[in-house]
């Protein structure tokens, strides 16, 4: 029976997985307001094709005209959602029966809820960039919990690593805020702010407008496809990324000499891998002005780098910290 539930957490990571990418994909694209309704496209489950339904979908939503190339990555995102949705509920479910502890499953419930609620808006409030970040962050942090249960269930072998709590922890803080900054980039189409690399348009410290680029109290109400901000305020918010790529590079960096020198290779290349792959997939999609396979792998490699983290997280505080032997002669003071 545990293996059924631990096979289900791991389904639910393949499709956490998969709902992470076909999410970029979308925004890529373009294609976020593919359908301008939820949970329906132009009022269909699926999406308008034929010349009466595209005419019928065009007569509803007038300001909306179809797509068909928009609609459908939208749509498939969508069905990928529910079915992780479903699927959590079915986790839940047989949690309960089993009389396991709740906490996890009820923690991911409430997410997927809360993430179905942001999908919503994301289309309502038309991008709203606020929203669009804060449904990047809620898909990433289903997919680390789903993880965390993952490793929970499976107890793999892992060395305990509880002198590097701080430090493991910091590395943490520092690739979720540089998630934020990364979905604050996409939300804002600042990807392609600076052409170059690690200058900025030939510059260290370009023109650039903080103040408007990391105003998080943007007007409701505009259409934000294709980012409503100047070039200044999206070259702050594309430094503001690099800046945090820097931090990240040093921290984790800082982690994985750690976990080397300790003698847990293995863990130390899998962290060092996924920051190195990240790192070079970000200057290379500057370089190459942001082709989409790269882009989409971006966002991939950052959840990746998440759930390395995470591994270290719960190897470092998923265990009780080693006692010191208790010497000899207060033993036998003791009694």
């Amino acid at each position: 029976m545990k293996d059924r539930l631990l096979a289900l957490v791991v389904a639910g990571i393949a499709l956490a997985v998969c709902v992470v990418v076909l999410g970029a994909y979308t925004r890529l694209v373009d294609a976020g307001l593919g359908c301008p309704d939820w949970p329906g496209c132009y009022g269909l489950i699926g999406v308008p094709e034929t010349p009466a339904e595209i005419a019928a979908a065009e007569a509803a939503f007038p300001d909306a005209p179809v797509e068909v190339d928009k609609a459908w990555p939208e749509m498939v995102h969508r069905y990928f959602a529910t079915a992780l949705g479903a699927l959590i509920l079915g986790i839940l479910g047989l949690a309960a029966w089993r009389k396991d502890p709740l906490k996890l499953p009820a923690i991911l419930t409430v997410m997927v809820i809360v993430q179905g609620a942001f999908g919503a808006w994301t289309v309502t409030l038309k991008l709203w960039p606020q929203v669009v970040t804060a449904h990047l962050l809620g898909g990433m942090a289903t997919l680390a919990t789903l993880w965390l249960y993952a490793l929970l269930l499976a107890r793999p072998r892992l060395p305990a690593l509880s002198d590097t709590r701080r430090l493991a922890a910091a590395s943490l803080g520092v690739v979720i805020l540089q998630i934020a900054l990364g979905g604050w980039v996409s939300a804002n189409y600042a990807g392609l702010a600076c052409p170059d690399f690690p200058l900025c348009h030939g510059e260290v410290v370009p023109p650039l407008d903080i103040a408007q680029g990391f105003d998080v109290t943007q007007d409701v109400g505009p259409n934000y496809l294709g980012g409503q901000l100047d070039s200044e305020a999206r070259i702050a918010i594309q430094i503001g990324h690099r800046l945090g790529a820097v931090l990240v590079l040093g921290v984790v960096g800082l982690l994985c000499v750690r976990l080397h020198r300790g003698g847990h290779r293995m863990l130390a290349g899998a962290v060092a891998a996924a920051l190195g792959l990240q790192w070079a997939l970000g200057v290379a999609n500057v370089l190459a002005a942001l082709p989409l396979p790269l882009a989409v792998l971006h966002n991939a490699f950052a959840g990746a780098l998440l759930l390395a983290v995470v591994t270290v997280n719960f190897a470092a505080f998923g265990r009780p910290p080693r006692r010191r032997p208790v010497p000899a002669t207060s033993a036998a003071s003791a009694h």
